[in-house]
């Protein structure tokens, strides 16, 4: 069992940034990949970033490519998603998702979700 809590959302203005930050619970997270997912109103869920249990691989939506970055801190049971350079369109809210397996992209195949946080980029 894994539980997951997101934090450092909140509203910033185009061109800013922000570091979000998921804290995850039980001795064995270093054996799960690590996604980050968005859902904007009306839109349905979709992937951001992901790495997998070891760090060494990423995959990035192509929206946020060069701009986002996701690392991971498995001594300090936490998974981070450094967005830089936000536009409107990041307006969602973000969750963190993890998996005992490989890392994939699709998010019906999480296991373990946060309660989000909320990100709001103003024009």
């Amino acid at each position: 069992q894994v539980q997951l809590v997101e934090s450092g959302g909140g509203l910033v203005q185009a061109g800013g940034s922000l570091r979000l930050s998921c804290a995850a619970s039980g001795r064995t997270f270093s054996r799960y990949a690590m996604s980050w997912f968005r859902q904007a109103p009306g839109k349905e869920r979709e992937f951001v970033a992901g790495i997998s249990w070891s760090g060494g691989r990423t995959l990035y939506a192509d929206s946020v490519k060069g701009r986002f970055t996701i690392s991971r801190d498995n001594a300090k049971n936490t998974v981070y998603l450094q967005m830089n350079s936000l536009k409107p369109e990041d307006t969602a809210v973000y969750y963190c998702a993890a998996r005992q397996s490989i890392l994939v992209d699709s998010p019906t195949r999480y296991d373990y979700w946060g309660q989000g946080t909320q990100v709001t980029v103003s024009a």
